[in-house]
């Protein structure tokens, strides 16, 4: 079902999803990552931050179910590789959904080298966060840390939840490209 506003495709589904692959090429790498994601047999184009009002998050197994091979399918994608033995890299996903679902919410991406998956989720999650507050009007101190300016966030009442998706992996001891991706796969 095609849901359309004005002359575009509005998404009524959205999930998320993350992986990692390891492989000597660096294409082949981030293919095994897509598949660990379970969307490799996607046509992915990647899009910008917004999610859709009225946008319902699903699980991922469901909204997989509702894709073809080979469909042409938005998304929100962070993607990172390295081939340095031992390497921290990290991809995050992050969403802030307002309360009023005819609103619609934020979704960053992040993606960075020596991060944990808290530091890039949290991260990702406070970039998402920002911009909705920004557009809701809230007032709060951007030099504030996240967990002040999450706290002024919530308790505004415009703002439901924020939540991130990461995924993170050490480079491969042998050289080899080891890739993350963290992604918000929207369901027309």
């Amino acid at each position: 079902m095609i849901a359309t506003s004005g002359s575009g495709f509005v998404p009524k589904k959205a999930f998320f999803t993350k992986g990692v692959g390891v492989h000597r090429e660096r294409l082949n790498s981030f293919e095994m990552a897509l598949r660990d994601a379970g969307i490799a047999h996607l046509n992915l184009v990647r899009v910008s931050s917004i999610l859709p009002p009225r946008c319902k998050i699903v699980p991922k197994e469901e909204g997989i179910s509702e894709l073809k091979p080979g469909q042409i399918v938005f998304c929100v994608m962070s993607d990172n590789a390295t081939n340095e033995p031992g390497r921290l890299v990290s991809s995050a996903v992050g969403l802030a959904r307002p309360r009023d679902p005819d609103q619609w919410g934020y979704i960053s991406e992040h993606h960075s080298f020596g991060e944990t998956e808290q530091q890039a989720g949290d991260y990702s999650e406070d970039l998402a966060a920002t911009m909705l507050a920004t557009v809701l009007g809230l007032e709060f101190d951007p030099d504030a840390d996240y967990d002040e300016r999450k706290e002024i966030y919530m308790m505004s009442g415009k703002i439901v939840e924020s939540f991130s998706v990461v995924q993170s992996a050490k480079g491969h001891p042998d050289k080899l490209w080891t890739t993350v991706v963290a992604a918000v796969v929207f369901v027309i």
